[in-house]
């Protein structure tokens, strides 16, 4: 693989995740030795000092960041972002959560039927969710709304949440149908 190619994975690799990659982790998935992607990711750490955004190393592994020079920016679009309506798929994201928490963001992806990374971000940064422990069984990060949620939503307790079972099917309903089926 060349040092072009090395660097194009890496830059797509780094682009999706959540958490800093070492480079352990990329040289098993790009099946390259570890000193030829850490030459790599120094080369592409040096090429982006003049960029919106820099690839630095961090908790033992590496990440894309925004660049320090323009966290004024950064504030002013994640703070007036605070005032923007939730999208369709972040309200139904927040549902999930909020009746199923806590909850891991597979489990929410899963429910909902796509991937809800993105979408989780946005509630993180909105102060709608927030982590709140570790699945024993997977290791995932646990999710639940926060107190900033029920504020906004005007609720004491999340008990205070309307119930579902009136925008449900009517699963007895359906039995019936599926049962003349049969007969």
């Amino acid at each position: 693989m060349s040092n072009v190619e090395i660097e194009r994975s890496i830059e797509a690799i780094l682009m999706v995740v959540d958490e800093p990659v070492s480079e352990i982790t990329l040289a098993q998935v790009l099946e390259c030795p570890v000193e030829q992607i850490e030459q790599a990711l120094v080369r592409l750490s040096t090429s982006y000092d003049e960029r919106g955004f820099a690839l630095k190393k961090i908790a033992g592994g590496w990440r894309f960041y925004s660049h320090p020079d323009l966290a004024a920016v950064v504030e002013r679009f994640v703070l007036d972002g605070q005032q923007a309506r939730l999208t369709q798929a972040a309200l139904e994201t927040l549902s999930v959560v909020a009746y199923r928490q806590p909850v891991s963001r597979a489990r929410v992806s899963a429910i909902r039927g796509v991937n809800v990374e993105a979408v989780m971000k946005t509630l993180i940064t909105r102060g709608l969710v927030e982590e709140s422990g570790i699945e024993h069984e997977t290791g995932a990060i646990l999710y639940v709304t926060t107190s900033y949620f029920l504020d906004r939503l005007g609720l004491n307790a999340l008990q205070d949440l309307p119930a579902l079972a009136p925008y449900l099917p009517n699963l007895d309903r359906l039995d019936d149908i599926l049962d003349s089926l049969t007969d």
